[in-house]
């Protein structure tokens, strides 16, 4: 029997699920669609939608379960809510910042922030911030925070050795 997290984030999509959910499980590892449900008749006076078509998609990133629902235009996504990817190295960083932000809108790109083809918004930041921003020192958190602000893709080594105060 499978094990689920208790709460996991539903994606709504206008037409493109299963497309997205393609993309993001052939960008992270240990992801697979799962199921892929689709619209019938029934209920066709409210969804809309032709019978046949994707409804929704379920699906894991590196064990993270999601699901995308085509619901239509009525809902758009916002950098309100983002997903965050905690990376152990550069070349990580680099693989997921060139993979999602391919087709993206470079101009939501900022602070390791960036949004998809999709309009999903994403945080591509290594795992190292935490202990950074939260370290005892004020003097080194501030500088981590200038070094960090002017980027867009984020740099470890520059974040270290501003943490270090080189």
């Amino acid at each position: 029997m499978a094990v689920y997290a208790r709460i996991a984030p539903c994606l709504w999509f206008d037409g493109q699920a299963e497309e997205a959910a393609r993309l993001y499980t052939s960008i992270f590892p240990n992801s697979r669609l799962t199921a892929v449900t689709r619209y019938s008749e029934a209920g066709q006076e409210y969804h809309r939608r032709r019978p046949g078509s994707v409804m929704v998609v379920e699906f894991e990133l590196d064990g993270q379960r999601f699901t995308a629902l085509n619901g239509g235009p009525l809902f758009t996504f916002s950098e309100a809510i983002s997903l965050m990817i905690f990376c152990e190295t550069q070349d990580e960083i680099d693989h997921y910042w060139e993979k999602l932000g391919a087709d993206g809108d470079p101009a939501a790109q900022q602070c390791g922030w960036l949004k998809d083809r999709f309009g999903v918004s994403w945080q591509v930041v290594p795992a190292a911030l935490d202990r950074m921003m939260t370290d005892s020192d004020a003097d080194r958190v501030a500088r981590v925070t200038t070094a960090m602000m002017p980027m867009k893709k984020l740099d470890i080594a520059a974040l270290e050795r501003a943490f270090a105060g080189e």
